[in-house]
């Protein structure tokens, strides 16, 4: 185990598998003594049980994003079992596909829309208001939030996705500017082509298999970095965000896209 994190008390949400799993591993791996949370259970149990076996310290809380009350017990317990929070890595989220096959602007259900808003944005609000009195007390706190490469660009099927990464961006960015005078820094990362079951369900809902391998070709083609990324390498720039190396970076976004939205090409 490494000491980047040196101690720091680390809640991550939506640590049950992707993403989130792969940063909390990483995060373990670096010092932090992790906060695992998810509405999938026996994910974020097998999250803690793989950061145990590793050497590292983990508790596994039961939180759906959605629930403002969910989300203050969260970091009540957080607080109550390693004595106070010092880094909220806000990731949970879900994407259109994941809830409908309408996808289309124009077809998209209600409850989709709102499925999605919820997970994606407002749970970031609430989980920061619920985190606050904890983080103000920690001595170089941090927010990170997981906003996408769809902060940038509209990605095909994604209607309601597209919107909430989008404003996940400039709601980091607002954070900043409020939460600077409590000495807390709010960032967020931007993924792109991540080796993970929402990218697997994101090309899944493409029945044709051409079409779906034409598809894949096309965004890895994107990359320039010629492969999809891993969740590990997230954790990394979420670990560097996380740490005080990072004590002079507030308000910015990172992209993690292998080089996707830097051109507009595809490489043959």
């Amino acid at each position: 185990m490494g000491n980047r994190l040196d101690g720091k008390v680390c809640v991550v949400t939506g640590a049950a598998q992707g993403i989130g799993q792969g940063c909390a591993l990483e995060m373990a791996a670096q010092g932090g003594r992790i906060v695992v949370s998810d509405r999938n259970v026996a994910g974020g149990e097998e999250t803690v049980r793989q950061i145990v076996e590793l050497g590292g310290e983990a508790i596994f809380v039961a939180c759906d994003v959605r629930s403002r009350d969910d989300l203050e017990a969260l970091m009540k317990a957080a607080a109550s079992h390693f004595g106070g929070i010092d880094v909220l890595f806000n990731n949970a989220g879900t994407h259109d596909t994941d809830l409908t096959h309408q996808t289309a602007v124009h077809e998209l259900p209600d409850e989709v829309w709102d499925m999605v808003y919820e997970v994606n944005l407002r749970s970031i609000w609430y989980g920061v208001r619920a985190a606050l009195p904890y983080l103000r007390q920690s001595k170089g706190a941090s927010i990170i939030n997981t906003a996408s490469i769809a902060s940038y660009v509209a990605m095909p099927v994604s209607p309601a996705y597209n919107a909430t990464k989008g404003a996940v961006l400039m709601l980091t960015k607002s954070m900043a500017v409020d939460l600077a005078q409590f000495n807390i820094r709010v960032n967020c990362i931007n993924p792109g082509t991540i080796k993970t079951p929402l990218l697997d369900k994101y090309f899944d809902i493409i029945e044709d298999p051409d079409a779906r391998a034409a598809a894949l070709h096309g965004f890895l083609g994107a990359n320039l970095v010629p492969r999809l990324g891993t969740p590990q390498e997230v954790g990394k720039v979420v670990c560097f965000l996380a740490s005080d190396d990072a004590s002079f970076l507030t308000g910015a976004a990172y992209l993690v896209d292998g080089g996707m939205t830097a051109w507009r090409g595809t490489r043959t």
